[in-house]
């Protein structure tokens, strides 16, 4: 593995949701609390971003061109530089969540999670104590699905395993969590620690690589990526941002993992002694990772 480097100065408030394009060969992500959509093709630099008419939380592919994406309420079909048409509305009851991470999963749907939201009117954090978040799955047609009954602080992770396994994490709680996944009733069930909590930040977005090891982002000051072998043993990609965010792995070969990094919440101070944080990173690993979902619908 050869070091971790800052490959687009971004300054993101929270980058998130990072996906890899190969028909274009280039890197889409969110940046929530900038209201952007960003495109970046890392060999030329070229980089392009549209604005949101709300926050922008996750991001997909379409499998007939296009993007599905999560907004702060609301999940929408989008091109660039066309509209964002509304396609479903996860939880139409519940005014105080926000929608937060979505993956499309490896059967076409799309899986998104919610919380209470924390992000004010002005773009700055507020409180938000209560677990309210859950997860759901949105099919091709868009009939959306609660998945299990169970609650969460901040939903994020969301990585399918070859055993059936379907992991996700509670970042207040510091746990990355394992499911059994039921595909034919569409439910999550027996919950249980998938890794220890680790002592270096909390757990955000995460990806896979084609041997099942999982790659975690370690949010709030973790500096790193913990990677989870199959076996249980974990190591650390250290990263020369303080809070990666989300990450996948692009490029020809699928052998370079992209991380999105934040700077939300960072005081003035702190952002001039680190005025590289919220960019995006590039780690050339050794390993090979699993390409992006495709949304069927």
């Amino acid at each position: 593995m050869r070091e971790a480097a800052i490959i687009f100065d971004a300054r993101n408030s929270v980058g998130e949701s990072i996906i890899w394009s190969p028909a274009e060969a280039a890197l889409y992500w969110v940046d929530i609390v900038g209201s952007a959509i960003h495109r970046l093709d890392p060999v030329t630099g070229a980089h392009h971003q549209w604005a949101t008419p709300e926050l922008p939380t996750s991001i997909g592919l379409r499998r007939g061109g296009g993007f599905i994406v999560g907004l702060r309420q609301r999940v929408v079909l989008w091109s660039p530089g066309g509209s964002f048409d509304t396609f479903a509305v996860p939880e139409p009851e519940q005014p105080g969540n926000r929608l937060n991470e979505g993956v499309v999963a490896p059967d076409g749907s799309f899986w998104v999670g919610t919380m209470q939201d924390n992000i004010g009117a002005d773009g700055g954090p507020k409180p938000a104590p209560d677990r309210t978040g859950r997860l759901y799955r949105i099919s091709p047609e868009g009939q959306v699905t609660a998945l299990s009954s169970e609650r969460f602080g901040i939903t994020n992770t969301m990585v399918w395993l070859d055993d059936g396994r379907f992991v996700t994490a509670d970042t207040t709680t510091n746990a990355l969590l394992a499911f059994d996944y039921d595909p034919g009733a569409l439910t999550l069930a027996n919950p249980r620690p998938f890794a220890s909590p680790l002592p270096r930040g909390l757990p955000d977005g995460s990806t896979r690589d084609a041997a099942g090891a999982v790659y975690n982002c370690r949010v709030a000051g973790g500096a790193g990526i913990a990677r989870i072998a199959p076996s249980g043993a974990i190591e650390m990609v250290e990263l020369p941002v303080r809070s990666p965010t989300s990450c996948t792995f692009g490029g020809a070969d699928l052998k370079t993992l992209y991380v999105t990094s934040a700077r939300f919440g960072m005081s003035e101070a702190e952002l001039a002694a680190r005025p590289a944080e919220g960019a995006l990173v590039a780690v050339p690993l050794a390993s090979v990772g699993t390409a992006s979902g495709t949304f069927a619908g």
